[in-house]
């Protein structure tokens, strides 16, 4: 676990260093900062296709439930996401939810 959250850190900081995160956001830099670490799997914007879903755009509605869903262990086959979300609280995971519904596809 503490190699995870050491990648997620260095990478968060990466990603604060090169301004990738103010990307085409309007989101408060507390929803930036956490969006960081959906930025190794989902990329810096929430874009990145293919295996991963990309999650920029999607109704925050939509996104949010997912993520509540996830942490409370109800979507089966979860890989990653159900331990990942289990870290936030509901609201943090809102305020992901509005971060990424407001960046364009």
């Amino acid at each position: 676990m503490q190699i995870v959250i050491r990648t997620l850190f260095v990478g968060t900081m990466a990603l604060l260093s090169t301004g990738a995160l103010a990307s085409e956001t309007t989101s408060n830099p507390q929803a930036r900062l956490l969006a960081a670490a959906c930025a190794n799997c989902h990329g810096t914007d929430g874009k990145l296709g293919g295996a991963i879903p990309a999650i920029a755009g999607r109704p925050a509605v939509a996104l949010e439930s997912q993520l509540l869903a996830f942490k409370q262990g109800k979507v089966a086959n979860a890989t990653i996401m159900d331990r990942i979300s289990r870290g936030y609280s509901d609201d943090e995971l809102k305020q992901l939810a509005q971060h990424f519904s407001r960046i364009g596809r």
